[in-house]
């Protein structure tokens, strides 16, 4: 029997592709038998990615793209159907923020922030699903939001607007495309230690022992622990997973009541 956690030929786009998460998110899909196209705005770091995918035996291409263009998001899901055939899944794991109140927030600032991260899973969104429907296949959707997008943030505003808004394009998307089979689910990761998020989220060792001791397990998460979920949203294990919020944040303390 097919084990139905199995992504093995699952050709798979992942935004975000060359750091921290995404990356992560790429080379386990590829550990696993799934061609995977990752994607970003800087090549560089998409090179060293889809290179070391490579000579661990997986099957990886790249391309550059600005995701708050739609003509762009367009031209992605073509590079993965021209290389690979064929699309199933893609995860909007790209992003961007700013640490800033209201009041110093320029207008830029709050555009920039929200049509990477907003505007950028819906343009994303809408290339992926006309390929499954041309394809007349199901596909799987994954967004990467955020707990900022949960709870709010005090310092990254537009950030936590435009993930709270990536939960709600999640539901609207699940609804509006189930009849074609295609499943639309997101992740919101809480302190997960990678090289980016440290300047913004804890910028000091004093910062990051308090965020730990904020997590249940008394830890920040591993990049492996957001890829793994994905893994399951995109098999067939999660078939009738669809509109879902899946948090994963290490969980509250209560310690920090005390």
């Amino acid at each position: 029997m097919k084990d139905p956690f199995s992504v093995e030929g699952k050709v798979t786009i992942v935004t975000g592709g060359g750091t921290g998460i995404g990356e992560s998110i790429a080379k386990e899909f590829a550990r696993r038998g799934a061609p995977v196209l990752i994607a970003s705005r800087k090549v560089e770091n998409l090179e060293r990615v889809r290179d070391e995918i490579r000579k661990a035996g997986g099957k990886c291409e790249m391309t550059q793209c600005d995701v708050r263009q739609p003509e762009q998001c367009d031209a992605m899901v073509a590079e993965a159907v021209k290389h690979f055939g064929r699309l199933d899944v893609l995860i909007n794991n790209h992003g961007a923020s700013i640490a800033s109140s209201t009041l110093d927030l320029k207008p830029n600032g709050w555009h920039a922030v929200v049509g990477i991260n907003l505007d950028g899973a819906f343009f994303c969104s809408k290339s992926a699903a006309r390929q499954f429907i041309a394809q007349n296949t199901p596909g799987s959707i994954i967004n990467i939001s955020s707990t900022a997008g949960v709870h709010g943030s005090a310092h990254m505003l537009p950030y936590g607007a435009a993930k709270a808004g990536v939960i709600n394009l999640t539901i609207s998307h699940a609804s509006e495309w189930g009849d074609r089979g295609i499943r639309v689910n997101c992740i919101a990761p809480g302190p997960i230690d990678t090289e980016g998020a440290a300047p913004r989220v804890w910028p000091n060792p004093k910062v990051k022992e308090a965020v730990a001791r904020s997590r249940a397990l008394g830890r920040f998460g591993r990049v492996e622990e957001i890829a793994f979920p994905c893994i399951f949203l995109a098999s067939e294990a999660s078939s009738y997973v669809t509109g879902a919020l899946l948090i994963v944040d290490g969980g509250t303390s209560p310690r920090m009541a005390e």
